[in-house]
């Protein structure tokens, strides 16, 4: 859904802080002095003789020429600065709420900034926290280029080229902002900016009109050089490795090195490798990816550029009129580039005098441009290129592996330098239920609705568990604002949490999935990127959605392919293409963690050789959340612990290839020959099942799923059924274990609405089957098994009329409303003669938490919010009391002409809190009794087969 542009301009721009008022006012004549603060802490164990330490806090000294103030204490030197600022804004009569700055302060700001960098003032050092005697000694990274300036020879020695003073130095560029907030667009406009400042600061620093340098007018003293120049590091020539981007897309990237003397001005030598004589033409980016780095994109200023006379708002050009932008390098930078460009990881850093480099590699670029788009992020959190993928969904915090959704997008969001994303969560109060739901966990409806105080995505401990214990939910809504604060995109999902937190992460999820499928396809029509956002809740604008990633646009790398050739067909993998090694009978299932050793090699067809791009010794990932590529999950949903799987895929797009391998060369020529496939060998070392199955296991005795089909088994022998279906069926643990026993069955069909579940049931029921052959075999009388791909909430005529349906531990999964509607739709129209269903028994959860097994692996973010039981699993929907579900059942049974009896396996029925799997065994009557609301049954085949076998195809 789109959403119009008038919404983002509705958000106000941000309010100044005081200590950015104090900065306007009175620039560096504003000292701070921060000095750590060490409280005793008798309170903790009041009577012991040692004196206990305390927090660090800290306290802020602000020196102002008039007055002089002293901050409270605090946990951040952040906000002891600002506490002191507010006190001297105070003490001089100015409101921060109501100052209203005009065009001349930052002004005038900008020319005190600029004459204290060329000065000899001593200054404050927030990062040693001490006092320095200027600016070029300091350990400010722009001062590294001063003091290698005064290296340079001739006329330049002393010459600082102005990019490098407007892009290394934060509050020119903040002020240069505060006068045009344009300057977030167009950064380079900070040039003229500086320009103007150092014209206005004669006889200090002297600049030149026709060439973009500042250079002090007179020398340093031969005390502050000295002091400048005491460096730790050895003199000598070290080449680096860095990368040069042409600005033509048919031209290859390739590594180039850079010969840079200890001696010289670093500058010089990549003005050099661009063709330039003069380094003052030579612009610079700001950081790519992480703020703190030194990796910055460094080109060749173009002349209208340089049109630093006219006016600022008349210097835009179009960037592409000439055909020189440089689209690669834009995509990276996320700033206008044009000509041919040199990405390189050098510069001077806070931490040494010294000049900090690293090579850069082709993996290296390669990487950067990954980190562009959502599921890119995703996968270097991970440490697996060619294997991990951006999950569909979030589960629980245990599960989940690599960064979480939140710090994705946050990561996203400052990759594209958009502003950061706002979090609004609302807490839900509960609506009852038909079965006073008050263990409901998400789509509540007619519920009321409050706004938390939370936008950070956190409450109080105290808050969290009035909400648990209240049966309160959350619901997160998530709103992407460009730098200029228009509205991009907002999502407002219907879905609620218990936990603040999954709400938080789970829409966080759903931007993320609609950002990555527009970022593999950025020219796909807004008509189809409509197609998604119902699914997704989201709405957003088009034109500003268009105009933040518009240097995206003209050149799209990681393009998604429809229909790659290398997709597993999942219809036809059983019985387990490429999977070698004797079935240990230990799989995973949707939930569990699956531990794999995997690797990827690089298959050239034509000589059969191999390239190892990507390995991992120990790989886990939740099955069912789509974590891993397709071809992954789909064959180790087929594996058991100890197999072994290979198999084949066409190339995906060559980024990703080149961002995993070491050897980008050797790689480069085996793309070329176009005759290439991944080959991709996975071993299966571990399953960790669902808590829920753990506890069951650990606690019973055989544990409870066995117990089930005893309990199933029992009914079967009693009443000598022939067939049987069994609705939810999942992997087949229950037909797979009544095929261990002899009994009167002849047919048994399951229905599941997971089609990697029913692959993996099929391979295990067709292995059994054709394995058991002999007459004197438990399953010799099986003649025939089905498998249905589909929803049990769905009439289907083949489901009618079987003496045994069983559904054991499955409508916990399924929302309430839908729970009862598969209860109508099974005892109306497909009438067993017997149903049998189960569902944990909430009552009992109080025990099996209480259990080591529970606490050891407790989610971080429900210690110490409340003494109320959690689900057993994070997909369960509701999970009822015994009257709960005993309501549910009596119901169903007086409402469709069925007897019910209750039991159970797992306690006992005499002893609080009854049976952990209580069990409901619905007898039919005489005369069924059809719905009111009939349903229209013409097309009664709505489910697909999967597999199906037949005794007479025995082998």
């Amino acid at each position: 859904m789109e959403i119009g542009g008038s919404q983002g301009a509705a958000v106000r721009k941000s309010a100044l802080t005081p200590k950015a008022i104090i900065y306007q006012k009175f620039g560096t004549e504003a000292w701070y002095k921060v000095e750590e603060v060490q409280e005793s802490n008798q309170n903790e164990c009041p009577g012991l003789a040692i004196t206990q330490k305390g927090p660090c806090l800290y306290r802020c000294t602000l020196q102002l020429p008039e007055i002089s103030v002293v901050s409270g204490t605090f946990k951040k030197k952040k906000e002891a600065e600002q506490s002191a600022s507010e006190l001297a804004l105070e003490k001089l009569g100015i409101n921060p709420a109501a100052y209203n700055p005009t065009e001349q302060d930052p002004l005038d700001a900008l020319v005190g900034r600029v004459k204290y960098l060329f000065s000899d003032e001593v200054g404050y050092c927030a990062v040693i926290d001490a006092w320095e005697f200027n600016f070029l000694t300091s350990l400010h990274p722009l001062s590294g280029h001063f003091r290698a300036a005064l290296q340079r020879e001739g006329d330049l020695y002393g010459c600082v080229p102005v990019s490098v003073i407007a892009f290394l130095d934060s509050k020119l560029s903040s002020l240069s902002k505060l006068i045009d907030p344009k300057v977030e667009l167009n950064p380079y406009k900070v040039i003229s900016y500086v320009m103007k400042a150092a014209a206005r600061s004669s006889g200090i620093v002297h600049t030149s009109e026709e060439q973009l340098w500042v250079r002090r007018q007179n020398p340093y003293s031969l005390e502050i050089t000295d002091s400048a120049f005491q460096q730790s590091g050895s003199p000598g020539i070290f080449p680096i490795e860095a990368i040069y981007i042409p600005c033509s897309n048919e031209k290859n990237i390739n590594v180039v090195k850079l010969n840079v003397s200890s001696t010289d001005y670093y500058l010089d030598v990549i003005a050099n490798q661009l063709g330039l004589v003069d380094t003052s033409k030579v612009l610079i980016t700001r950081p790519i990816g992480r703020t703190s780095s030194e990796v910055r994109l460094y080109f060749a200023a173009l002349e209208f550029m340089l049109e630093l006379s006219s006016d600022i708002s008349n210097a835009k050009r179009d960037m592409h009129s000439d055909g020189s932008c440089n689209t690669r390098a834009s995509y990276l930078s996320g700033e206008d580039i044009y000509g041919d460009a040199i990405l390189a990881s050098i510069g001077y850093t806070w931490k040494s005098k010294d000049l900090f480099h690293e090579d850069l590699s082709m993996q290296s670029y390669y990487r950067m441009v990954l980190s562009k788009v959502p599921s890119g992020v995703y996968k270097l959190s991970r440490g697996a290129v060619l294997a991990a993928d951006l999950p569909l969904a979030f589960t629980t915090r245990t599960n989940w592996r690599g960064s979480f959704p939140r710090d994705v997008l946050c990561t996203f969001c400052r990759q594209h330098r958009l502003s950061e994303p706002v979090f609004s969560t609302v807490s839900i109060s509960k609506a009852p239920s038909k079965t006073s739901g008050l263990h409901k966990k998400l789509k509540v409806k007619d519920s009321a609705v409050e706004e938390t105080d939370c936008a950070n995505g956190s409450i109080t401990a105290a808050g969290a568990k009035e909400a648990v214990e209240s049966g309160v939910t959350f619901r997160c809504e998530v709103k992407i604002y460009s730098k200029f604060q228009d509205l991009l995109i907002e999502c407002s999902p219907k879905d609620s949490y218990k936990k603040q937190g999954d709400s938080i992460q789970n829409a966080s999820l759903k931007v993320l999935t609609w950002l990555d499928a527009y970022f593999k396809n950025l020219d796909i029509p807004v008509e189809r990127l409509n197609c998604s956002v119902c699914e997704l809740d989201i709405k957003f604008n088009p034109k500003s959605v268009f105009e933040a990633f518009a240097l995206c646009r003209p050149i799209q790398f990681f393009q998604h392919r429809e229909s790659p050739d290398g997709r597993l067909d999942e219809s036809n993998a059983m019985p387990g293409q490429g999977i070698c090694g004797p079935d240990s009978g230990v799989s995973p299932s949707n939930g569990s963690l699956s531990c794999i050793s995997y690797s990827v090699m690089l298959v050239i067809r034509s000589d059969n050789t191999k390239v190892l791009l990507e390995s991992s010794d120990d790989f886990e990932f939740e099955m069912g959340s789509r974590s891993v590529i397709h071809q992954i999950e789909a064959a180790v949903m087929q594996m058991t612990v100890g197999q072994s799987a290979f198999l084949l895929a066409d190339m995906p797009s060559p980024e990703f290839i080149l961002a995993a391998a070491d050897d980008s060369e050797r790689i480069l020529s085996a793309l070329s020959s176009k005759d290439c496939c991944l080959k991709y060998a996975i071993t299966l070392y571990r399953v960790t099942e669902p808590l829920e199955d753990r506890m069951e296991q650990a606690l019973f005795s055989p544990p409870l799923s066995k117990q089930r089909v005893e309990y199933a088994l029992h009914h079967i022998k009693q009443t000598s059924a022939t067939t049987l279906v069994d609705f939810g069926c999942g992997s087949g643990s229950l037909l797979d274990s009544l095929l261990n026993y002899q009994t009167s069955l002849e047919n048994i069909v399951g229905v599941d609405i997971s089609l990697k579940s029913l692959i993996r049931a099929a391979k295990i029921l067709n292995s059994k089957l054709n394995a058991n052959s002999g007459v004197d075999m438990p399953s010799a009388g099986i003649k025939s098994a089905i498998l249905y791909d589909g929803s049990i909430t769905v009439f289907d005529s083949r489901l009618c009329g079987f003496d045994i349906g069983t559904c054991l531990e499955v409508i916990e999964h399924m929302e309430e409303d839908q729970a009862w509607l598969f209860g109508d739709v099974v005892l109306s129209y497909f009438r067993p003669k017997i149903l049998i269903v189960s569902t944990p028994n909430y009552e009992y959860n109080v025990i099996l938490q209480g259990s080591n097994l529970s606490s050891q692996e407790e989610d971080p973010d429900d210690k110490g919010q409340s003494q109320a039981c959690k689900f057993r699993n994070h997909d369960h929907k509701f999970e009822w009391t015994r009257e709960q579900f005993n309501h549910w059942a009596s119901d169903l049974a007086t409402k469709h002409n069925y007897s019910v009896e209750f039991g159970g396996v797992g306690g006992s029925a005499g002893v609080e809190p009854g049976f952990a799997s209580q069990i409901a065994v619905f007898r039919s009557g005489t005369a069924p009794i059809l719905l009111d609301d009939s349903q229209n049954i013409a097309d009664s085949e709505h489910l697909s087969v999967v597999w199906e076998w037949n005794s007479s195809t025995r082998s």
